[in-house]
């Protein structure tokens, strides 16, 4: 039987200025651990520590560009384009564009702090 997601749980979001992360799928809002998907909204000069995490993350971005630095590079992701980012791989994330960015996050398995894995 369909399980219907009638609202979502908003979550504490790592970086400066802060960020909303509004979750629809997860550990928090469905107690759902095999995949996440979150509504982000990152303001302009918004960046996080990097982190190497335990999952894959697959990202939308809606409105805005989304920065994303790895090992050995950066790219930025424009509104309509998305990003794959593989687990075990250093990343971090960052809208430092004027606009900020509006974001869809999918992880598979569910984000979870135990196992993202942020730099210090």
């Amino acid at each position: 039987m369909p399980r219907l997601i009638e609202t979502h749980t908003q979550v504490e979001a790592a970086g400066e200025p802060p960020k909303i992360i509004r979750e629809f799928v997860g550990h928090v809002n469905s107690g759902t651990p095999d995949v996440s998907i979150a509504r982000m909204t990152s303001p302009c000069g918004w960046s996080e520590p990097g982190q190497r995490p335990e999952f894959d993350e697959y990202t939308l971005v809606l409105e805005g560009t989304l920065h994303v630095e790895y090992e050995g590079g950066a790219l930025d992701v424009a509104a309509g384009q998305a990003v794959i980012t593989s687990a075990g791989e250093w990343i971090r994330y960052s809208s430092p564009g004027p606009d900020g960015a509006e974001y869809v996050a999918i992880c598979l398995p569910a984000f979870s702090p135990d196992t993202v894995h942020r730099d210090e």
